[in-house]
């Protein structure tokens, strides 16, 4: 999680019965900074919060009190997956973590990253409250919300309201109930710069009818108003567009006790979005719509005074639908220098992942010992129907001499995609966990933690048998963690951790066999026909073969830590701390089978399929454990609890993450495996190795709480916080542009970087959109030559622009007696509105080539939040 409180150690030193840590506990300082302009109260802790975020992939959640910012909706992606964590890497990059402790019963991989661990397999008992409740709603307006960067005219009407209550109390004498819910409506306008075309480029230019009727669907999906920022680019236009967001959740509980041993809690959870996109071009977007339950019994046995056994059964279900707006215009359409035409091309998907889950465990507590042990067991269904370029997929590059958009006009494709056949798939797999571990005090100074996890996964099965699963069941995972804390007297208290950790195979990565034949085509034609792309033959419409490695095998991480805390005294606490990875067997695809210069045959986009070593497929897209990950950071803390009523904690951390072309993040699978693809397909490793997609050497971080001292009544009392949030912007790769002759190597796959003529701009940040086009200079580079595979340019050489985000609130409560109390507080996020800038134009071969045009982060933003409790 990306809490960074949790920087300053690796376990809890309360849960070992002993406290070694310095005293006094700032436990008050860091309830003050987890306030600083917090979510809405009554939508449970950050931890939960974060991880239902990116396990949902739920739009409109900002996590201020880490110091982000609203983000700019105009920089869309699919909401599938594990794409929302993708996407807060990249704009925000990471945040190094120590852990405290690596309990055995759950999950860390990727946790020194800032990411939740996994859930705790069982429900605490929570009964024991008579009546009480809460009620809430905070609202947004685009009356207090300033205009973006490169907005043109004013802001556009929106609005934000934001509803929930919490209810609870005693059902009966031993039986308690809770219930939660929460609406809320985003009313919004998107505003963003597309790129357009000209006035003068609206008419097709080709002569056949049909091809030109087609061509000006294709243009008229364009807004028809004139590029308005010419000033950054000729086609650029800055435009706005509705998006609706209704999010809803809703909770119910029953615990229950049953004499002195026994407890029973009853959990469940229902959320839900739905998403009418916004269309900057028209059918850009899919709509969204999202469903998930997830529901928990547990119960809980004291067996005496040292022993408690529990037992969990669950289930969670999330349904996916996402589907092409209704003024889109069929296929993708991708142009050099144009905004795409979408959607993307995995759309429209229908999926449902179901999760019947069982746990169970026993611990013991007692004197200087304490242990556990336990097991978790899960079956996997996932179901649905799910896409690849089945709506038809069109490329128009620089290419045949010409220049993107004039073949467009002329409609000359560099490429056409097109898949056919049966996508409807029942995906089935088991999944397990054994464990233990325990802690010891060993004398006086010096406290042991240890753990040992194994994990196992089945081979996924197809239930109709269309497709089969190459690779074995997964049984050989073991995971052991060490921890150590060793008092040091007057010097404080040393603390070290580590532990090997597993990720997943991801369902995504598994289910994409699907399009494989012989259930499924999918034909890639070089230089098509725009108008029939399969009317000459078999012998240039080649398929695609998605192959899964027979030795896939689970991804997993070495994480380590230390840390040493001093106690200074009215100066408050410092940390400093190390915090290091290295990943293994990471999922990537490797592009193999692509066309290479033969003898005879002529370098051209229309011999790409004649010259490939096996001509009666295209691409074999085989997904391997093909990539590795090197993660180090070294992280220094100052917690100040309490100074003449002011408490704050700062942080700065320095780090360093690199990987071989994909990081724990990735599927394998989409646009995951064109981000992993290497220029060509040998020395991959030599090509892709460089700075992962969410590298920030430098960032601090601070948050701290005030609260008035004023004696009359209309002053005192007021909880000023704030988060200041400062971070190098996170690395980008410049391409080529085109896979065409004298751009690209001509394989059939983009990728390509050019050639580096000026290494002294190696490094640059390009975060300034006056000084863009000149620190990212044309002339630095060169395209590859006819008979090149690859560019000298590396990976992922250039950083995009820093993030400088302040965040702050200002609120009041007012007690009315012991239980009853009304909060007024209003929060600003942004509040300097500063841009945080998204990357340049990075394809040499087109027009915007330098030109930063969009932010990724919203206007100054103000909120109003009113609260009751009692």
């Amino acid at each position: 999680m990306r809490v960074w409180l949790l920087a300053a150690a690796f376990f809890s030193p309360g849960a070992l019965g002993q406290d070694v840590s310095p005293k006094p506990d700032p436990a008050e300082s860091a309830r003050k900074a987890e306030a600083a302009v917090p979510a809405a109260p009554g939508e449970g802790n950050r931890e939960e919060e974060q991880r239902r975020r990116v396990a949902l992939n739920l739009l409109g959640a900002a996590d201020t009190a880490g110091g982000e910012s609203r983000r700019n909706e105009n920089i869309q992606f699919n909401l599938v997956d594990n794409n929302a964590l993708k996407e807060l890497n990249v704009r925000l990059g990471v945040t190094a973590t120590l852990v405290r402790e690596f309990e055995p019963q759950r999950g860390y991989f990727g946790a020194e990253f800032g990411n939740p661990p996994s859930a705790p397999p069982h429900a605490a008992f929570a009964g024991g409250k008579d009546f009480h409740g809460e009620l809430r709603w905070a609202h947004l307006n685009s009356v207090t919300t300033a205009r973006t960067f490169f907005q043109v005219g004013d802001v556009k009407p929106a609005r934000e309201n934001d509803a929930g209550f919490r209810l609870g109390g005693r059902a009966w004498r031993d039986a308690w109930w809770q219930t939660n819910g929460s609406l809320r409506l985003i009313r919004g306008q998107v505003n963003g710069n597309v790129l357009v075309p000209r006035a003068d480029e609206r008419t097709p230019l080709a002569a056949d009818p049909a091809v030109r009727a087609m061509v000006q669907r294709f243009l008229n999906a364009y807004p028809l108003e004139a590029p308005n920022r010419t000033d950054i680019d000729p086609r650029a236009l800055n435009t706005n567009a509705p998006q609706n967001i209704d999010h809803r959740m809703g909770g119910a509980r029953l615990d229950l006790k049953g004499g002195a041993r026994n407890t029973v809690a009853l959990v469940y959870d229902f959320t839900s979005q739905d998403v009418d996109a916004f269309q900057l071009v028209a059918g850009q977007n899919p709509d969204t719509h999202i469903k998930n339950h997830s529901a928990r019994a547990t119960w809980t046995r004291t067996l005496d005074a040292r022993d408690v056994m529990e037992a969990t059964a669950g289930f969670d279900r999330t349904g996916t639908l996402l589907v092409p707006e209704p003024n889109a215009v069929g296929p993708m359409v991708l142009i050099g220098g144009l905004e795409t035409l979408g959607p993307q091309a995995i759309i429209p998907l229908d999926r449902a992942l179901n999760t019947y889950r069982g746990a169970g465990a026993w611990r013991r507590q007692g004197g200087a010992r304490s242990w556990l042990a336990g097991f978790e067991v899960a079956r996997r269904q996932m179901n649905g129907a799910e896409t690849d370029a089945h709506r038809g997929f069109f490329s128009f590059w620089n290419d045949f001499g010409r220049d993107a958009i004039t073949n467009l006009r002329l409609g000359t494709p560099s490429q056409h995609l097109i898949s056919i056949g049966d996508i409807y798939r029942e995906f089935r797999n088991w999944e397990a966990a054994a464990y233990a571990g325990g802690r010891l005090r060993w004398g006086t100074h010096t406290d042991l933690t240890w753990g040992l996890r194994w994990q196992a996964a089945t081979r996924p099965v197809e239930v109709r048998g269309r497709n089969v699963i190459p690779y074995d069941g997964d049984w050989n995972n073991w995971a052991p963690s060490l921890g150590l804390a060793r008092r040091l007297g007057a010097w404080g208290v040393l603390r070290a951790a580590g532990a090997v950790q597993f990720g997943e195979i991801f369902p995504v990565t598994y289910s994409q066999v699907r399009f494989s034949p012989p259930g499924n085509l999918k034909i890639a034609v070089p230089a098509p026909d725009l108008l029939q792309p399969l009317r000459e033959g078999a012998d240039r419409a080649k398929p695609n073969i998605y192959a899964l490695d027979r030795e896939l095998a689970t991804p997993y991480s070495f994480q380590y830590n230390a840390t040493w805390e001093r106690e200074l005294g009215v100066l408050g606490r410092l940390e400093a701390g190390y915090v290091g990875s290295r990943s293994h067997k990471l999922l990537i695809m490797w592009y193999r089978n692509r066309g290479q210069p033969a003898p005879g045959v002529p370098l051209t986009t229309a011999t790409i399929n004649d010259r490939r070593p096996d001509p009666a497929i295209a691409d074999l897209r085989w997904v391997l454990n093909g990539s590795r990950g090197y993660y180090d950071a070294g992280r220094l803390t100052w917690v100040l609890p309490r100074w003449r009523g002011v408490s704050f904690e700062a942080a700065y951390w320095w780090s360093k993450a690199m990987d071989l072309g994909s990081s724990y993040t990735n599927t394998a699978y989409d646009a995951d495996s064109r981000l992993s693809r290497s220029q060509w397909e040998f020395e991959t490793h030599r090509d892709m190795k460089g700075l992962s997609d969410f590298d920030q050497p430098h960032a601090f971080l601070w948050r701290g709480a005030w609260r008035t001292p004023g004696r009359g009544a209309l002053l005192r009392n007021w909880d000023l916080t704030g988060v200041m949030l400062f971070k190098q912007g996170t690395p980008f790769s410049v391409s080529a542009g085109s896979d065409a002759p004298g751009f690209g190597n001509v394989d059939g796959n983009g990728g390509d970087r050019p050639h580096l003529l000026d290494p002294s701009i190696l490094g640059r940040t390009i975060g300034d959109p006056d000084t863009s086009r000149e620190r990212l200079p044309r002339s630095a580079f060169a395209f590859q030559r006819p008979g090149e595979m690859r560019g000298s340019l590396g990976r992922n050489t250039f950083r995009r622009g820093r993030i400088a985000n302040v965040n702050a609130s200002l609120g009041r409560t007012w007690t009315f007696d012991s239980t009853r109390r009304v909060m007024l507080r209003a929060e600003s996020v942004n509040l300097t509105n500063t841009p945080q800038f998204a990357p340049p134009g990075f394809e040499l071969a087109n027009p915007n080539f330098g030109a930063i045009t969009n932010t990724l982060n919203e206007g100054r933003t103000f909120r109003f939040l009113l609260q009751m409790g009692w």
